[in-house]
Parts: structure tokens; sequence; C-alpha cells
């Protein structure tokens, strides 16, 4: 069974789970009538069944490389590429005064999902893409949006981001890279950076770099650092390509997956860029590309688990073995169908938080009001974190439903786990997320958490009538929740920090209850009710023990010393 795309799915969340009617009745959006909504994410699905999802195994056996200072892409890649560009996907949620869609960023979510799921190494780019996009819409100058919006957004141009450096990757005030006054507005940039995905691409006509660089007697730390662009080839002020920049990809990384995908190391030799935002304001600029990414990464854990599950099952219902059920397939095996249930619950609880996250956006973006911004704030780093822990998970497991053939690569089923890996890694590891969560986005006493235990509060209240047992389950794990929550705002950081990662995992966990009763409530009956059973019954209860443990505080965590582990 080939990759399919789950449209409907999406469908039912966006219709049942999550508030998208609110974000189609704003005039911002008004345009996104069911009828709309139908048709693109149709279209996107076919794009994606039919031209991407080919193209998966292709870059893990056929990786980019590097010859003779060019970076040669997967068979494939460049007419995939075309197809995503040619059809708009690039710039579906980009302004459309420079050639984007303007599309609800609940649809991009949705539409990003479904390409990681094809061809996640392939869906990096466009991806990078529009992080770039959204960083210049809002800090570029207007020269800048000129020039490269247009380019980007009909995907002719690609663009990266370029933070980490070898002696600087989370603490990115670390770096080191320079940038120096040519006296005409432009700047000499030098410096190298690590880990640039889609450094460079043989189908791309340019590729346009934003660079984190200090100027000259720059404060130190991230106070000092300011934003860049520097285009592989200069254009003209009508976007023409002129002469090559000074800088080169070094290297391509070897890595333990994503090998379609080209992580080069870019090295900057006085070469010509722009800023883009004010001086010294480079981590403002970067953050609006970093919390967008952080969104679409989530995703990208979503896709990732959506193709490993449908892998997984294929298998278990062909794989003959033993004589359990009446088909002998070893789905019907309790601890198969145990895995694949799990998988398939996961999967929609990570899928929900992702599209709530993108409605609150929407919402933000269209009536401007701070309640739906802190909304967003609060589920960005749980939709990352959950969204790609819930990648690595599914994938692992969906290895384990092939058994031994799960661990022989010619089946693919390994891709995805080393493919998916890294997503929990970049864009801020998942316990980076898990301390904003649980400190900047605490800043307000824990009120944008309150008013979220709120509505899981009044939407298990409304489900008693119809469904008490499991109602009653997600209205007491929204309050277990609320009382470690008091708790946590109570505490200083050093109380706050070593709890953090399970206080994430619970809060995602009862998010999920959460949703999947609303859709039990939806659907009335059927399969979607017995997937909100097996979650609530199954696994809402771990958040439990997670809160438990956040409770603790950092009591016993230094106990042992660095010597007392290596003993």
């Amino acid at each position: 069974m080939p990759y399919t795309s789950p449209v409907q799915d999406h469908r039912f969340i966006l219709d049942h789970v999550v508030d998208f009617k609110a974000v189609a009745a704003t005039e911002r959006f008004s345009e996104a009538t069911p009828d709309m909504v139908d048709a693109i994410l149709t279209e996107a699905g076919k794009m994606c069944d039919e031209v991407i999802a080919p193209l998966q195994r292709n870059g893990d056996l056929h990786p980019a490389v590097l010859e003779n200072g060019v970076v040669r892409t997967s068979p494939g890649y460049a007419e995939g590429y075309r197809a995503i560009a040619e059809g708009g996907w690039v710039g579906v949620m980009a302004d459309p005064e420079y050639g984007g869609m303007g599309l609800p960023v609940a649809l991009g979510t949705a539409i990003n999902d479904m390409m990681s799921g094809a061809c996640l190494s392939l869906n990096l780019c466009p991806v990078l893409s529009l992080g770039q996009i959204e960083a210049l819409e809002a800090h570029a100058s207007d020269a800048i949006k000129d020039v490269y919006l247009p380019k980007l957004i009909s995907g002719e141009w690609i663009g990266t981001m370029n933070l980490t450096e070898p002696q600087a990757g989370s603490d990115v005030g670390a770096l080191r890279s320079k940038a120096e006054p040519n006296g005409d507005g432009t700047y000499k940039i030098s410096g190298q950076k690590i880990y640039i995905s889609w450094g460079d691409a043989d189908f791309a006509e340019n590729v346009c770099h934003l660079v984190l660089a200090r100027l000259p007697d720059a404060a130190p730390g991230t106070k000092g650092i300011s934003l860049f662009l520097v285009p592989k080839i200069i254009p003209d002020g009508d976007g023409n390509l002129g002469d090559r920049n000074n800088l080169r990809v070094v290297s391509l990384e070897h890595k333990m997956g994503l090998h379609g995908s080209p992580t080069a190391v870019m090295e900057y030799d006085n070469a010509t860029g722009w800023m883009v935002g004010p001086e010294n304001g480079g981590m403002a600029a970067m953050f609006t590309m970093m919390n967008n990414a952080r969104l679409a990464v989530g995703c990208q854990g979503i896709g990732a688990a959506e193709g490993a599950f449908q892998k997984a099952l294929e298998y278990a219902r062909d794989r003959k073995q033993g004589k359990v059920g009446g088909s002998g397939a070893i789905v019907e095996h309790a601890d198969v169908r145990r895995m694949l249930t799990a998988m398939k619950a996961d999967i929609s609880t990570a899928r929900a938080i992702a599209l709530d996250c993108a409605v609150s956006i929407d919402m933000a973006t269209a009536t401007g009001d701070a309640t739906w911004n802190a909304r967003a704030a609060l589920l960005t780093p749980i939709a990352k974190a959950f969204g790609t822990d819930v990648g690595v998970r599914v994938a692992d497991e969906g290895v384990q439903v092939h058994g031994g053939m799960g661990f022989i690569e010619e089946t693919g089923a390994a891709q995805y786990f080393r493919d998916v890996r890294v997503t929990a890694i970049y864009e801020g590891t998942n316990g980076i997320q898990a301390m904003d969560l649980v400190a900047r986005k605490m800043m307000d006493g824990g009120d944008a958490m309150y008013r979220l235990l709120d509505e899981i509060e009044a939407g298990a209240e409304a489900a008693r009538a119809t469904h008490p047992d499991m109602a009653e389950k997600v209205w007491a794990a929204a309050e277990t929740l609320r009382e470690t929550t008091e708790w946590l705002v109570g505490e200083g950081l050093e109380q706050r920090f070593p709890g953090a990662v399970p206080y994430l995992k619970a809060a995602a966990r009862v998010l999920g209850g959460h949703y999947h009763l609303t859709a039990a409530m939806a659907a009335g009956e059927g399969p979607r009710v017995a997937l909100a059973r097996f979650y609530i019954d199954r696994l809402l209860p771990e958040h439990g023990a997670l809160l438990a443990q956040v409770r603790v505080g950092d009591a016993g965590l230094y106990d042992l010393s660095p010597d007392d582990l290596a003993a």
C-alpha cells in the first residue's frame, strides 16, 4: 500500500475538533470556505501521493553529494520540487502582494504534515523557504521584499537560515561570524556555519541565506547579534542574477538520516549581505522564523509518524505469523494491535495540537487579540516537542511491528526512524521547548494555561451526558494538571526546570484527552469513539506519573556526581 495523505483526518479535525470555523468567519480569512479548504487539501494530498511519496526511498538510497563545489540532489528531487513550486505550495501562507496565496496557517500546517509524510527530506526545502519568507515579510526593507519575496514565493529561489557554529549551538550568543559595513548599505559577512539544511541545490536558480553575525564593537551575547540576507548569487534591483557571492559549501554532513536533504557546512569570506531588521536586532528577526519553524518541525514529526504508521499497518495486515484471529495476520495479535492503535491515537493527538496551535496563530493574526497570541505561544512548544516525540516513538514502534524485517533496510521501516530522529533536536531541543513552556510561557502566572484548562473542563462537562466515563477521566486529568501548574508557578526556575519535560508531556497527554473526547462527541459512534476510549483509558493515565515527577523539583537530581555516574 503506497502512502496516502490523511486528507480526511485533517478535514475532520479542522471541522469538529479545533475551531477552524472561527478562522473562516474572520474578514482576514473569509475566503477559506469549506469548498476552498476541500479543494486545497485534496490537491495537496494528490501531489503528495502521486509525485512526492515515490521519492521517499530515492533520497535514502541515493543521497545528495557535493561534486566539485556543486551539490547534486537525489534522483527525482528536481522534478518533485518543481511540482511543489509550480503548484504554488511554497507560498501558501505568504502575502498575496508578492504572489503568495495568503491562506491560513492552519491549512499550511495540514499541507506540511502531508508533505512530511510523503518525503520529509524534500519537504524540508520549501519549509525553510517559507520560514525565510515570513522573516522577510516581518522585518526586511521594502527594497529587499520587492526583490526577494516574489522569487522565494514562486520557488525559483530557495531560502535557508544560518544560526549554528561549531562552538555555538543552542547558545547562539557565542557565535563569532562577523559583519563589517561596506559604506554603501551592504556588509561583508565572514564566518563558518554548520548544520545548514538545504545549503545548496542544483535545481534552484539562487540560494538565499539568512545569516546571524556580529557588527564591529557590538555587545557580547545575543544582544549584539544582527541578521543579514546573503545570496549565493547577487541580484540587481530587478531580481536579475549577476555575480556569484563569496560563499561556498565546504562539505555535507554524514547524517543518521535525511540523506536526501543536503546539510551543509557553509563558509562566508567577505560575502556581500544586506541587513534585515535593525542593528543588533537579529535575534528578534530570527525568532520570527524560528517560532513558526517550531510548529513546522512538529508537523514534520507528525508526518513522519503517519508514514511509519501506514507502512507498519500494511505489513501487519499482510504478515502471517501464528494462529491468532481468522486471517492469521499479525495485526490480530494483542501486542501488535496495541502498538498500532497507540500509534494512531498519538498521531491524532499530535495533529490536533498542531492544528489548534495554527488556528490560534490565525485568530491572533485576524483579530489582534492578545489572548489568542498567548494561546498560540503556549501551544507552540507543546506542538513542537510532542509532535516530534510522537514521530520518533511511532517510527520506533513501526520497526518493532515489522519484527526482524524492521531491522532490514530493504523494508524501508528504519528510514522513518533515522529521518525523524533529528526533529526532536533541531529548532531547539525538546528539553529547551519544555523549559520555554515552564519559564517564558508561565511569565503570566499561568493564566494562558488556566484558560486552556477551563476549555478542557468545559468540554468534559458538555460530554458527561453522552460519554460520562471518558468525560470524568478527562476532567480529573485537567484538574491534576491545574494543581501542578499552581505549584509550578509558585516555584523558582531551579525547581521548574528538572520537571519541565514531564510537565510538557503531561500537558500534551491532557490535551489529547480533550481532543479525543471532542472527536467522540462529534462522531457520535464508530471508530473515532473507539479510538477516544483507547486513548483515554490507556494513554491519558500517563499524565499522573509525569506530574508526580514534576512535583519532586530538583530533589535528588544532583546527588550523583559525574564520577558517580561514570562508576
